[in-house]
């Protein structure tokens, strides 16, 4: 007759003194399920990076008609911020039902949530230009969307790069909550290791976020000093 289970895992909780039951940090975890976790990752990096790429091409032609006619700054701004204030697990399952497809209902999701902090920022760049600047490029003869296009959007770059790292962090954290559809990437990970009370898994899954967001930022702000060399010449002229 086989042993029962609880004296099965008294047995092995003898055999391991040293080695908690249900460890936070498991190297075994990763290497069984590796895997899945990769897959989960690719998920998770895909759904953040196709979402800021469809944000940020729609929220900087609307920045840039918002700075070019005023009165539409007010409208947008403000409609962008009340789709920000929707809690996103409602947001899902409110979606879902009319899409019927839970990798696209996310995808929405997270796109409407970073359009407030891309078309926010883009906008305080292009007004934040020196009056100067534009001055002397309408002396030149610019008009309105040659000096938008060839003055005012590169001179508001660092502005869309500090809008652009924000929307990106913010993107990584809520693609987890996807999970609520049963597509959030590596929250399926922490979901399923809080439903079953496995640590490692959830730990594992926290981790791979955490550096995910943090190389994300990174690789924003070394390309936001490459591309912008005369906001660190200005500042270091201070």
């Amino acid at each position: 007759m086989p042993a029962p289970l609880w004296a099965a895992a008294g047995t092995v909780g003898q055999m391991n003194p040293e080695q908690p039951a249900n460890p936070w940090l498991s190297w075994q975890y990763v290497q069984d399920n590796s895997d899945e976790i990769l897959r989960y990752l690719g998920e998770h990096v895909s759904l953040t990076l196709q979402a800021i790429a469809i944000a940020l091409v729609v929220a900087i032609p609307l920045a840039a008609l918002a700075h070019a006619w005023p009165w539409l700054s007010g409208p947008l701004v403000a409609t962008t911020g009340v789709l920000y204030t929707i809690p996103s697990l409602a947001l899902f399952a409110v979606v879902y039902p009319f899409i019927r497809d839970r990798r696209s209902t996310v995808l929405l999701g997270l796109v409407l949530y970073a359009l407030l902090l891309l078309v926010r920022n883009t906008l305080v760049g292009l007004r934040g230009v020196d009056p100067a600047v534009t001055d002397a490029a309408r002396g030149l003869g610019y008009g309105r969307w040659r000096m938008l296009f060839t003055v005012e959007m590169p001179n508001a770059l660092p502005a869309v790069i500090t809008g652009l790292r924000l929307a990106s962090v913010s993107t990584v954290a809520l693609v987890t909550v996807g999970v609520v559809i049963g597509y959030g990437g590596l929250g399926q990970l922490m979901f399923r290791g809080f439903t079953s009370g496995y640590h490692a898994q959830i730990m594992t899954a926290t981790l791979l976020c955490l550096a995910l967001g943090l190389l994300i930022d990174l690789v924003l702000y070394l390309v936001g000093r490459l591309v912008t060399p005369w906001s660190r010449a200005a500042v270091s002229s201070r």
